[in-house]
């Protein structure tokens, strides 16, 4: 019984907070949005293109992200 309730309890610390979920968007799309910017820019060889593509992307992208997120967050998993 007492490791069901360990199991549970470390289950239950490990759901993330809509604040952490919101850290975590910002600081994946920092990296994601520079990635985009500097694949573009090796592609097209025009940065102003490039920091177009990236400011897009990085909006687009931190929604997306961030409700995909929560969505997984309010998923109930079954205990094994």
């Amino acid at each position: 019984m007492i490791l069901a309730g360990q199991i549970l309890a470390t289950k239950t610390q490990n759901i993330d907070s809509q604040g952490k979920s919101l850290i975590k968007s910002i600081s994946w799309r920092i990296i994601g949005t520079v990635d985009t910017i500097v694949i573009s820019w090796i592609l097209t060889g025009t940065l102003t293109v490039a920091l177009s593509i990236g400011s897009i992307e990085l909006f687009t992208k931190f929604f997306l992200y961030y409700g995909h997120e929560r969505i997984w967050n309010s998923i109930k998993w079954k205990q094994i």
